[in-house]
């Protein structure tokens, strides 16, 4: 029954934890033992956390989140908009590692 509990737990999580963000400033973090990954606007700091720990098997010692904000785009001449996103920045503790670039 547990197991049933651990699977019900972890399918929430992937949702919670939807993509690594990968860009040069995202890259930098890694010095820092940082990772960077696209969240729901609604996750919480908490969630992220406990998501991370659980998926990846490591010890988060922080979590920042910043909302990026879309921007209006043109493709000839029809205007769009990106959408806004969440991004939250995961600081490990010394000594723990995520490789981003593999999949979950």
């Amino acid at each position: 029954m547990a197991k049933a509990k651990k699977k019900e737990a972890a399918e929430w999580m992937y949702e919670i934890i939807r993509a690594p963000h990968i860009t040069e400033k995202a890259t930098l973090g890694s010095q820092y033992s940082q990772v960077t990954f696209k969240v729901p606007n609604e996750a919480t700091k908490p969630q992220v956390k406990e998501a991370v720990e659980t998926l990846f098997d490591v010890k988060v010692k922080a979590v920042n989140t910043l909302v990026q904000k879309g921007k209006n785009k043109r493709f000839k001449g029809i205007v769009g908009r990106r959408s806004d996103f969440k991004k939250a920045i995961v600081t490990l503790e010394e000594g723990q590692t995520i490789d981003a670039a593999t999949g979950v």
